[in-house]
């Protein structure tokens, strides 16, 4: 039962696998695809010519009527009835003339060939040459040098080449019969110098030529008719093949190159989609964060800041002032002093270091007397002088300032500051509640006031595209990507944040 459902399951898994997987197909070689193209048009070539020249045959072999070899035909013949009719009168004298020249030129020829022969069998060019070789010989053997043996081999020799000698005396007379020969026949030709009727003869001679062939060649093809046309089938077959081998490789060529740009698109188009996605994401979240930061701005009570501010000075001045709960259980909001000092035991006291007197502040009463310095010096105090003086630290001052209120000169007018600061946070605690809503009111109305523009601003520029080369003002930069979806994740973020916050703020109040 299990085989049975693995087996049930496997297509299912394969179908699936095959949709998510897309192969990427593998851009054809153009050096290759060149180096087989030249092969298959060479082979193709080749077929075409084949065939060609054998089309030729047959319809040299059959010409139609008004086919290029029938009209040759004609025009020829009718040639060389106008050059027989213009030659007619002369015809036979120098038929007579031509067979003589004939005859002679044979003559010449086999002249020619018996002299050739008989240098061949001589060792030397001329009896010049003989003569020079006796002498040289004849010059040894006088010498008295040479041999027995050596002087009868050159007295052989000797002889031998007095007999060549005087067979050059007829290879001359040869020399002298094959010149009259070539004057007998120049003198021929003189007779039938005639241009004009030369020129006449020689394109006779060359039409006739072109008519023999062409007769020659259709009889060759008649004889030969079944089996040129069996040819011919065979190498019309053979160019069709390499046509579509030619044409296979051109289409597999281009469909792959198709396939390999239309993969690379699709990616393109893929990659800008997952980019635009990103993009549409990363400007949602960042939208929902700055509405979360002003609706939390907004959100958070009015005046909180100066209030801890206000009540911490107040703890200060007056720490009788502060409730038994506020002691108990101080407010985890409750702002705090940067530093504490306890300055009790310093009232009246300059701070000195190094000789160099520096007062932070000092509240004087009054002017001081002459002999003050003097008296510091000595490091005693008159009980005015204590009194009269008011030092804060730095950090107070600060605080005074940031709730807008005068620091006291004197010890005298700390109720007095107390009072000022009572009545201010009275005030804020007073006007918290609705300044708070009107925070988070206007906080609202600028978030719809930008919801509102950048609905405006789709509806203008319409939504991204995607395409190889988008528009300048629909390509994703300076944050203006718009959408509806980003538009509801927006107005869902400022939901979310305003529910945390107001849980938050319930869950302070209890």
């Amino acid at each position: 039962m299990a085989e049975v459902a693995k087996s049930s399951t496997a297509p299912v898994a394969e179908t699936a696998k095959s949709k998510t997987h897309v192969e990427k197909p593998e851009k054809p070689d153009e050096d290759e695809y060149r180096k087989g193209l030249a092969k298959l048009e060479k082979e193709h070539k080749t077929k075409q010519d084949a065939y060609n020249a054998i089309k030729a045959k047959l319809e040299v072999g059959k010409p139609k009527e008004g086919s290029p070899t029938a009209e040759r035909q004609k025009e020829l013949r009718a040639q060389l009835a106008t050059i027989r009719k213009s030659q007619a009168g002369s015809k036979e004298s120098r038929q007579g003339t031509m067979d003589k020249i004939k005859r002679l030129d044979e003559q010449l020829k086999a002249r020619i060939t018996e002299q050739k022969n008989a240098r061949g069998k001589l060792a030397y060019k001329s009896a010049e040459e003989v003569d020079r070789a006796i002498a040289q010989l004849q010059k040894q053997v006088d010498s008295g040098t040479m041999k027995i043996v050596d002087e009868k081999k050159a007295l052989s020799e000797i002889s031998q080449l007095n007999r060549q000698k005087k067979s050059f005396g007829g290879i001359d007379d040869a020399e002298k019969g094959i010149a009259d020969v070539k004057a007998q026949i120049a003198e021929l030709k003189k007779t039938m110098d005639d241009p004009e009727a030369r020129a006449m003869s020689e394109k006779y001679n060359t039409i006739q030529k072109e008519l023999d062939e062409i007769k020659a060649e259709q009889d060759v093809v008649y004889k030969n008719i079944n089996q040129l046309r069996d040819q011919r089938t065979k190498l019309q077959n053979e160019q069709q093949e390499a046509w579509q081998a030619l044409k296979a490789h051109k289409d597999d060529f281009f469909a792959r190159k198709r396939a390999a740009r239309e993969y690379e698109n699709k990616a393109y188009q893929i990659r800008k989609e997952k980019q635009a996605a990103e993009q549409q994401a990363y400007l949602a979240g960042k939208r929902k964060a700055n509405a979360e930061q002003k609706l939390e701005e907004a959100s958070a009570p009015a005046f909180q800041d100066e209030i801890l501010t206000a009540q911490g000075l107040i703890r200060y001045f007056d720490p009788s002032a502060v409730d038994a709960k506020e002691v108990a259980a101080p407010s985890k909001f409750a702002a705090t002093s940067g530093r504490t000092v306890n300055d009790e035991a310093f009232k009246g006291m300059k701070a000195v270091k190094k000789d160099e007197q520096e007062d932070f502040f000092i509240g004087g009463g009054g002017k001081k007397k002459k002999g003050g310095k003097k008296g510091a010096a000595a490091g005693t105090s008159t009980p005015a002088e204590t009194t009269s003086k008011f030092n804060l630290n730095l950090g107070v001052l600060e605080d005074l300032a940031k709730v807008k209120v005068d620091a006291p000169s004197s010890q005298a007018d700390v109720p007095k500051l107390v009072e000022a600061l009572k009545e201010k946070v009275s005030k804020w605690k007073a006007d918290q509640d609705k300044q708070t809503k009107e925070n988070i009111a206007k906080a609202q109305k600028e978030i719809d006031r930008l919801e509102a523009e950048e609905a405006t601003h789709e509806g203008e520029h319409g939504s991204l595209d995607i395409a190889k080369k988008p528009a300048a003002k629909n390509a994703g930069l300076n944050g203006k990507v718009s959408a509806e979806a980003e538009l509801a994740q927006e107005k869902d973020g400022v939901a979310d944040a305003t529910a945390d916050l107001a849980a938050a703020k319930i869950e302070d109040n209890e």
